[in-house]
């Protein structure tokens, strides 16, 4: 941990963001969480993947 983060941190604690912000900053985290999940229980589509998947590309 950089001494950046440990400063931001301080400045969290002496100054606690608002109640929109932490909403807002619980939100994103479901939302990756969320996003993590879907994709852990039921795969991730073949569309979405960055691997080439056709005749042209082989291993």
């Amino acid at each position: 941990m950089t001494i950046t983060w440990l400063l931001r941190m301080a400045r969290w604690a002496r100054n606690p963001p608002g109640r929109n912000r932490r909403r807002m900053l619980l939100v994103v985290i479901g939302l990756a969480l969320a996003i993590g999940g879907i994709e852990y229980f039921l795969g991730w589509p073949e569309a979405l993947t960055l691997e080439p998947q056709g005749r042209a590309w082989r291993p």
